[in-house]
């Protein structure tokens, strides 16, 4: 035990989004539902990208990896906000609050990083197209890989290990659905400005870096297309980076809006609403923006569905 209002606590309590009963059981309904849908559709990507040799590309398997990223993200945060929408006392250990923090932000991280790899490789698919497969070989994009995943973990830890060193107050309320980074600092009886400054350096390192340099592709990407001479090639090049720019627009734009500007960050109740956004719709709605334009995953569907249909006849008969 600590000194004045200060104390090492066992445990945290999430206020979540509603003590209305009626309102939380249909929340676990809605989110339940919504989980299993994140699941099953990153799980499907994941499997017919196995399955299918046609997308046996660098682009597939970048795009493996966000299902990987998205379903973890998604698993780190959901399943213990359907337990707390069921029970009276939302409360979850120091220890698993550690951890969930440093799981959530760490997977946040390497998405960030991943996006800015896609977008490279999307750089490299349109601009030199008759080099692609020589720039983008398999060793490179392991490493890329491992770069998002290792970049992510690393500030992460960091980060959690920052947060959780600071002595908490005795009010161990924490007003948000999960550990949230900007919400479990605020816990501290300290003053947090050193914090808050190293949450402005790593989302500068983490978010603006890997930002930036998606700008950067995406300048180069655009001055090549509008260089094509045929409509029908511009609208080819463009359809092969639609996907990804959708996601790079909603997950850059969110986390810039909630980041980049501790002092003046959003609401309880938004950053609520952004943590959901990341947690339950981003993991959700990036299966179906990478399948319902895309007809490289659409070919695949139709040859899986056809074979599927042709085992069964076979056995019926």
């Amino acid at each position: 035990m600590g000194t004045d209002n200060q104390t090492y606590v066992g445990e945290c309590i999430l206020l979540g989004l509603s003590s209305d009963w009626d309102t939380q059981v249909s929340l676990f309904v809605l989110f339940l539902v919504t989980y299993m849908v994140t699941v099953l559709g990153n799980f499907l990507i994941v499997l017919l990208i196995r399955l299918d040799s046609r997308l046996h590309t660098p682009m597939y398997f970048f795009l493996t990896n966000l299902s990987l990223v998205d379903v973890s993200y998604a698993t780190s945060i959901i399943p213990q906000l359907l337990v707390h929408l069921l029970v009276e006392h939302k409360v979850i250990p120091y220890v698993s609050c550690a951890a969930q923090l440093f799981f959530s932000l760490g997977l946040g991280g390497i998405e960030f990083v991943l996006l800015a790899v896609m977008a490279y490789d999307r750089y490299v698919a349109v601009c030199d197209p008759l080099i692609y497969l020589v720039i983008m070989r398999g060793g490179l994009c392991t490493r890329l890989a491992i770069t998002s995943w290792v970049s992510g973990s690393i500030n992460s830890l960091m980060q959690t290990t920052i947060t959780f060193h600071l002595p908490m107050c005795t009010n161990k309320f924490v007003d948000h659905l999960s550990c949230e980074l900007l919400a479990v600092v605020r816990l501290a009886c300290v003053d947090t400005s050193s914090n808050e400054v190293a949450i402005m350096v790593s989302s500068i390192v983490l978010l603006m870096a890997p930002f930036c340099l998606v700008l950067l592709s995406y300048i180069k990407i655009i001055s090549t297309i509008l260089e094509i001479q045929s409509t029908e090639g511009r609208k080819k090049a463009f359809h092969t980076c639609v996907s990804h720019l959708t996601v790079v627009v909603l997950c850059y734009g969110m986390a810039i809006f909630t980041y980049i500007q501790p002092h003046s960050s959003p609401s309880a109740l938004q950053e609520k609403l952004i943590s959901l956004f990341y947690a339950i719709l981003m993991p959700m709605l990036n299966p179906m923006i990478y399948s319902i334009r895309n007809k490289e995953v659409k070919g695949a569907w139709q040859k899986l569905l056809g074979q599927l249909s042709g085992l069964t006849s076979k056995l019926a008969s």
